[in-house]
């Protein structure tokens, strides 16, 4: 569809204006009854120019939000405060490298990427291997371990994973929580197998 210099006008469509009583062609679009979800894309509604800048009037961005929600969401900062996984001091954990750890973007995506490629080979070495069931591989990747693992070195690991996501070595933190249920599970199962000697 063309676009002239109104944006978002559409032209060429064959649609009229959905206010009762407007016979002007529908060009704008605006909102629908209902949004874009998980079950596809939402619905548009059409105006003429005049009645789609009366809909925008009347639309509230800021409806149901609190006086400090409102301030934080018009803040020129809005969206800076929250600190991206890849920079976070926790981010080397899982065996990537953290972007903050280079100079130059490009090595750092270039180091990431070999991290995933790593992570990938090392899954089908061990699905290869045929000593660790599929759940048990799972498990040593989310304890950040190989096919050389022994019981000394699974206990070592363990311990060092729990004192590092622990609530208590976080000040109290339970953001770590979840991850911490994970290794625990993780090293219940392995504990348990018959793989590692």
């Amino acid at each position: 569809m063309a676009q002239t210099r109104f944006h978002g006008r559409h032209e060429g469509a064959d649609r009229q204006c959905e206010r009762p009583g407007c016979t002007e062609p529908g060009e704008f679009r605006a909102p629908g009854y209902r949004a874009s979800g998980f079950d596809g894309p939402g619905e548009w509604r059409w105006f003429c120019l005049e009645h789609v800048r009366e809909f925008n009037a009347g639309y509230d961005w800021f409806e149901g939000m609190s006086a400090e929600e409102i301030l934080n969401a018009q803040s020129p900062m809005a969206g800076w405060r929250t600190e991206s996984p890849g920079f976070s001091a926790r981010a080397h954990v899982d065996g990537m490298p953290r972007w903050s750890d280079f100079d130059d973007p490009l090595d750092a995506i270039s180091a990431r990427a070999a991290g995933i490629k790593s992570k990938a080979q090392r899954q089908a070495d061990m699905a290869m291997d045929g000593r660790f069931s599929k759940d048990e591989a799972e498990a040593l990747e989310t304890m950040g371990l190989g096919l050389n693992t022994d019981r000394r070195r699974l206990r070592r690991r363990y311990s060092e994973l729990v004192r590092r996501y622990h609530p208590d070595r976080n000040g109290g933190d339970r953001k770590y929580e979840a991850r911490l249920g994970k290794v625990v599970e993780a090293y219940q199962l392995l504990r348990e197998s018959k793989a590692i000697a």
